[in-house]
C-alpha cells in the first residue's frame, strides 16, 4: 500500500471532492435528517439529500459523477481486454430493502485505501470508527455510545508473561474487526488494540513494529485449524502476525516480499489468502506461510478478500475495478470476474449462509450478488459519498453501509427481503 497521501484528509475524502452541489445550507443540517422506510416510500431520499434545493437533480448529478470520478491506481492500465473478461450481470434484483438511515453515526476513514471499518454482531448491533473512538450503534434503540476512545493514553488492563503489551497514545485506527465479544483494531503507526466488549478497559495493546511505514492494513479474528481463536494482522512492513487471545502472545510471524494489504483465513483455518502491493494474490498454508498457489489475473494492487462459507470459493478485490472469484480446487484461473461501476473494489463480504456476496467500491456503489444464481443476478445500491465499510448481520437479516462524509455521513440499514412479507414484522 502506498504511503498516506496528504491529498486525502483524515475522513478519507479528497480535499477537492466535497462538491458544493451536495452541501446543504446550515439551517437545514440542524434539522432531523434520519430517513425511515416509510419516508423513503413517500419520496424522501434515503440519505436525506434535498435534491429539490440543489443545483442538480439526482439523475443529473449521478451522470456527472460517473463521468468525473477518477479511480486510484498504483500501476498504469495495461489490459484493454479486461472488459471482455467481465461477467454479464442482471443488476435489477432486490435482495435487501432499505430500512433506515441515521446521520447520528458518521464513520471516519483514516486511509483512503482501507475501508474495513464497519462490523455487525447482530441485526441490532453495529460497530464503527468515528474520529478517535469506536462507536456502538443500536438499531433497535436508535442510540449510539462510545466503547473505545483512543484519543489519549491507552493502557493494557493486564500484562501477561511473554506478551509484548505496551501503552499507546492517540491512535489513528486504520482497520478493525468485531467478532462475538472481541474487538481488534489496527493503527496507522503499526498499533494493535484488543478489547472484550463486556469488560472495561483494553485487554491488550502494543505497537507491532517500529518500521517507518508500518500501518496496520487489516486485522482479522478467526478460528484456527485446531479450533482456537486467534487475531491476525497484516502490515505495510510485509509481515503477517498471529496472536492468541488468552495471553495475547505472538504465535506466528510470516514474511512476504511486498506490503500486505489484506489477509483472510479459510473457514477451516487451513488456508490463508495474502493480498498486497502486487498483481498476484497468494494462497498459503496458514501455519507455515508456505505458498500453495499464485492467483494471477488482476492488473493492480489488491485490498479486499473474503471466503465463501463452504471454503471452496475465494473472492479478491482489486484497484483494477474488479472482483475475481477463485475455486481453490482449481487455481489455474478465476472462474468469474465481476466489475464495479466506477472504482476499486475495496471491500467484500459473504453472508453467513453463503447466499449473498456484497462488494463495495470506494464511493457511491454497493453490489450484492446472488451466489446461487452463479453471481449472475445482483442488486446495486446507488448512494453518494465515500464508503467506510459494509457488513451483514450474522443471521443475514440486515446489511449495513457506513458513509463517511462531513455533510451526509451516516449509517444505512437494509433488511433482507423474504418471499412471505409477514415474516418482516418479527424482530
Amino acid at each position: 500500500m502506498g504511503e498516506f497521501d496528504d491529498e486525502f484528509e483524515m475522513n478519507g475524502q479528497q480535499s477537492e471532492d466535497r462538491d458544493a452541489d451536495l452541501v446543504e445550507d446550515e439551517d437545514a443540517t440542524k434539522q432531523t435528517n434520519d430517513t425511515s422506510a416509510s419516508e423513503y416510500r413517500k419520496g424522501k431520499d434515503i440519505q436525506g439529500i434535498p435534491w429539490e434545493r440543489l443545483n442538480h437533480r439526482r439523475e443529473k448529478y449521478r451522470e456527472i459523477r460517473l463521468k468525473q470520478y477518477k479511480n486510484y491506481r498504483n500501476l498504469p492500465r495495461t489490459r484493454d481486454e479486461l472488459e471482455k473478461e467481465c461477467k454479464q450481470v442482471e443488476r435489477s434484483c432486490t435482495f435487501y430493502d432499505f430500512h433506515f438511515n441515521t446521520r447520528l453515526v458518521k464513520s471516519t476513514i483514516v486511509h483512503f485505501q482501507l475501508r474495513n471499518l464497519l462490523w455487525a454482531t447482530s441485526k441490532h448491533d453495529v460497530y464503527t470508527m468515528q474520529n478517535y473512538a469506536v462507536m456502538h450503534w443500536s438499531s433497535l434503540l436508535r442510540r449510539g455510545k462510545e466503547v473505545l476512545n483512543v484519543a489519549g493514553q491507552i493502557i493494557p488492563a493486564k500484562k501477561y508473561p511473554g506478551s509484548s503489551a505496551q501503552s499507546l497514545s492517540r491512535v489513528l485506527i486504520s482497520s478493525m474487526v468485531v467478532k462475538d465479544n472481541l474487538m481488534a483494531a489496527g493503527g496507522f503507526q503499526g498499533e494493535l488494540i484488543c478489547k472484550y466488549l463486556n469488560q472495561s478497559g483494553v485487554a491488550f495493546c502494543t505497537k507491532i513494529t517500529n518500521d517507518a511505514n508500518a500501518i496496520t492494513n487489516t486485522v482479522d479474528i478467526y478460528q484456527s485449524s485446531n479450533g482456537s481463536t486467534q487475531v491476525m494482522t497484516a502490515n505495510n512492513d510485509c509481515c503477517v502476525r498471529v496472536f492468541d487471545i488468552e495471553k495475547f502472545v505472538l504465535l506466528n510471524h510470516l514474511s512476504f516480499s511486498w506490503s500486505v494489504n489484506n489477509t483472510s483465513v479459510s473457514p477451516d483455518g487451513k488456508l490463508l489468502a495474502v493480498l498486497g502491493d502486487n498483481t498476484v494474490c497468494l494462497l498459503a498454508d496458514s501455519q507455515s506461510g508456505k505458498v500453495i498457489g499464485d492467483l494471477k489475473g488482476h492488473s493492480d494492487y489488491s485490498f479486499a478478500s473474503a471466503w465463501h462459507p463452504d471454503g471452496h470459493i475465494l473472492a479478491t478485490g482489486n484497484q483494477d475495478k474488479t472482483c475475481r472469484l477463485w475455486d481453490v480446487r482449481n487455481l489455474s484461473q478465476s472462474f468469474a470476474v465481476l466489475k464495479g461501476r466506477m472504482g476499486t473494489i475495496r471491500g467484500i463480504k459473504f453472508s453467513a449462509d453463503g447466499r449473498f456476496m456484497a462488494m463495495v467500491e470506494p464511493a457511491d456503489f454497493v453490489h450484492i450478488y446472488d451466489t446461487r444464481a452463479d453471481y449472475g443476478h445482483a442488486q446495486e445500491i446507488d448512494l453518494f459519498g465515500e464508503i467506510a465499510g459494509i457488513t451483514f448481520s450474522p443471521d443475514t437479516e440486515a446489511l449495513f453501509v457506513g458513509i463517511a462524509d462531513r455533510t451526509y455521513g451516516s449509517l444505512l440499514e437494509f433488511r433482507r427481503r423474504h418471499r412471505f412479507h409477514y415474516l418482516d414484522t418479527f424482530l
